[in-house]
């Protein structure tokens, strides 16, 4: 859905990224946790009876995309006539996690009882206090699913040894390219670009088509731009901050092999729009009206975003590795979201709460796992995403996802099958996206940029964040 990220994304269409995550990015949670004991709030799993209780949820599905609201009120309907003591409020939204909207509701205490979060962003929950305590709940038994959720995506809402949430989707990210377009610029579509060289090469012939058709687009605002620099660096050996998320690191090589070749992308081989500063959807939109060749994005970009909600053909889509300078990707940002309680909730309230997302998110067969309907409602099926669950859970997953399958996967399989070791969000990812957002800007717009420059000024604003996030 994610997205990150990812600030556009519907509940049930943008946050739902793809395979299995490995997550840096919950260095440091053990010092925030220890000084936000304010945001705990314990309880026990017996403390519900029979009295009414109602529970608002956050990322429900806007009347704007009408299959996934059609589908999230039947199961709210489902779900309450099944549990006739609670009620779902839902909060109807048109992006799932847009995070300064979140970081004005932590400061007055307004988020919903049941709130998204990205997987990089407890600390930003936990700083502000706005954080329950879940993990009596959880040693209570109240998520069957928990023991089958693969430990990557558990880390991300723990930090130290307490529980602030509940994993719900995770994702990687590789490139997302228009078959059809590949064909009418006498390219294979059965064979992407896997080098930044390719790429170039790749785009330019698809801009030549003309018609106002770019070869080539990427995001260089509302935190979507240092985003996308994040997974391109991972893909390229580099990493936006050392391993301990104290310090930035993409100022290298890595990082500015990116820049150089984006920067060529756009000045020299002019196989990207003039129109820059681009957020969230932008790209999308430009994809499914056959007017972008390729830009980097995960599996639900295609399956929640371009066919659903903006009319793109399932048929022209392919998708590749993430690319990089030696044509195999060191690695990929992965990230996730997940659901947290307001420290104001009741007992009655969390236990409500946990009930809902083990109907809507982690039963097989039904909910965000009801493939069948998916499928009668005409929404592209087949994805191998989410790679939420381990064990003989994610074997009932794969069998399921594969009876109902709509998709040619040959159209992804370079993705699938070139390996991409997942490297997490950097600690305080939102806050890093920002600086970076005006780097990316720059690169996309200043034809005599002076990258090493901007790097190192950026590098400095990064380290700024990291200072701070890490009590300095």
């Amino acid at each position: 859905m994610h997205r990150g990220l990812q600030s556009g994304l519907s509940r049930r269409a943008g946050y739902r990224k793809a395979a299995g995550v490995t997550l840096v990015a919950t260095l440091g949670l053990g010092a925030v946790a220890a000084c936000s004991s304010s945001s705990s709030t314990s309880g026990s799993s017996n403390s519900t009876s029979n009295q009414h209780v109602t529970v608002s949820v956050a990322c429900a599905p806007a009347s704007s995309d009408p299959v996934q609201y059609k589908e999230w009120n039947e199961d709210v309907a489902t779900f309450e006539k099944a549990n006739p003591n609670i009620t779902i409020d839902s909060i109807y939204a048109t992006s799932c996690i847009v995070p300064a909207q979140q970081t004005a509701q932590f400061a007055a205490g307004t988020e919903p009882d049941v709130y998204g979060v990205y997987f990089g962003s407890l600390d930003t929950a936990l700083d502000a206090g706005q954080a329950a305590n879940i993990t009596s709940y959880i040693k209570a038994g109240d998520v069957p699913a928990w023991n089958s959720i693969v430990p990557s995506a558990k880390a991300a809402v723990t930090a130290g040894t307490t529980i602030y949430g509940i994993p719900y989707f995770n994702y990687t990210q590789g490139l997302v390219y228009n078959r059809q377009l590949f064909q009418q610029a006498g390219l294979n579509p059965n064979d992407p670009p896997t080098t930044w060289a390719q790429v170039e090469a790749d785009a330019t012939a698809i801009t030549k088509l003309g018609h106002g058709i770019w070869g080539y687009g990427d995001y260089s605002a509302d935190n979507n731009g240092g985003w996308h620099f994040s997974s391109e660096i991972d893909a390229n050996g580099g990493s936006i901050t050392n391993a301990a998320g104290t310090a930035a690191s993409f100022d290298d090589t890595a990082g500015e092999q990116v820049l150089e070749a984006l920067h060529t992308l756009r000045f020299v081989d002019k196989a990207m729009s003039p129109t820059q500063g681009l957020g969230w959807g932008t790209l999308q939109k430009q994809f499914a009206a056959g007017k972008l060749g390729m830009y980097i994005a995960a599996p639900d970009d295609i399956y929640g975003v371009i066919v659903p909600q903006d009319g793109g053909n399932i048929g022209d889509i392919g998708m590749g590795p993430l690319p990089s300078e030696s044509g195999t990707p060191a690695g990929t940002l992965s990230g996730g979201n997940f659901y947290s309680f307001n420290p104001k909730d009741t007992p009655a309230q969390i236990e409500a709460g946990l009930k809902w997302i083990n109907f809507e998110d982690l039963t097989l067969g039904q909910g965000q796992f009801n493939f069948a309907r998916n499928k009668a409602d005409g929404e592209p099926v087949g994805f191998d995403e989410p790679q939420l669950f381990q064990g003989s859970m994610q074997t009932q997953y794969q069998a399921l996802l594969g009876k109902y399958t709509t998709i040619d996967e040959s159209y992804y399989s370079t993705f699938v099958n070139t390996p991409e070791t997942p490297d997490g969000q950097p600690v305080d990812d939102q806050a890093l996206y920002k600086e970076m957002d005006p780097m990316m800007l720059a690169v996309l717009t200043d034809p005599s940029v002076n990258i090493p420059q901007l790097m190192q000024t950026t590098a400095n604003n990064v380290n700024t964040v990291l200072n701070d996030a890490n009590g300095g």
